[in-house]
């Protein structure tokens, strides 16, 4: 009853707080994983974690993983002046997944897990790579910037809501949907390719920039995910925690 209380009186001792927070253990959570090539992709992760050299652990993977989103975002940026420069983006991209993804598997293969360290760590990166990745396309003359900024608000309020669906039901989203980063990327660096050929497309009579075509329809999705999945999780939540009559 004592510790249950301390927890609601700050000014009790706040160094027996700060050592009761601090070794609290992580919760548990449930990763949930369903996207379309995420079977393929397990296999792929456990190979390659296989192969790493032991001088390479999860923390240069999730540095690779931001530098290569940040010269993603960077060749997205030079496209303005020379349109070769997508074909880097596709290369970065490809390298940003294996530094995003390979990281964790690592970390697990090796049962070097730090699951407190690695969360923060890793959805934080994801976060500043978005910054540079979005800020790049509203740069580069193939998507207008509001539509990039869109976007980049979308992503961060699915992050949002995934992580307080993480704290609330002990159950961590990696896909929505069946589609995952891995799918988005394999989208950007088609998409690319295609701008090489055809950066405009026609629709309804009217000539439409590709990417801004591809970003609308990219955030209707992502709008719609979001309410989706927070009217399930408030109702679920809802369900589970029905007030209790007071005893007298």
């Amino acid at each position: 009853m004592a510790s249950g209380m301390m927890q609601f009186c700050e000014q009790e001792d706040p160094k027996v707080l700060f050592e009761m927070r601090r070794a609290r253990p992580f919760p548990d959570m449930r990763r949930v994983q369903e996207s379309w090539v995420a079977a393929i992709e397990k296999k792929a992760l456990l190979w390659l974690a296989a192969l790493t050299p032991q001088w390479i652990g999860p923390d240069y993977l999730t540095l690779l993983g931001l530098a290569a989103q940040i010269g993603a975002g960077l060749c997205y940026a030079l496209a303005r002046w020379n349109k070769y420069a997508l074909l880097g983006a596709i290369l970065f991209l490809a390298l940003n997944w294996l530094g995003d993804s390979l990281d964790g598997t690592l970390a697990r293969v090796r049962q070097r897990l730090r699951p407190r360290y690695g969360f923060y760590v890793d959805h934080m990166v994801d976060s500043f790579g978005a910054l540079a990745l979005m800020g790049g396309l509203a740069l580069s003359g193939f998507m207008h910037p509001w539509i990039a900024i869109g976007l980049l608000v979308g992503f961060l309020m699915l992050s949002i809501q995934s992580y307080l669906a993480t704290h609330a039901l002990g159950e961590f989203r990696l896909s929505f949907w069946r589609f995952g980063p891995t799918e988005l990327r394999i989208l950007l660096a088609v998409g690319n390719l295609a701008l090489l050929g055809k950066p405009r497309v026609h629709f309804l009579g009217e000539q439409y920039r590709l990417f801004d075509v591809g970003g609308v329809i990219g955030l209707a999705g992502m709008v719609l995910m979001l309410i989706c999945f927070t009217l399930q999780n408030t109702l679920r939540l809802y369900r589970e925690e029905r007030p209790q009559s007071p005893v007298c």
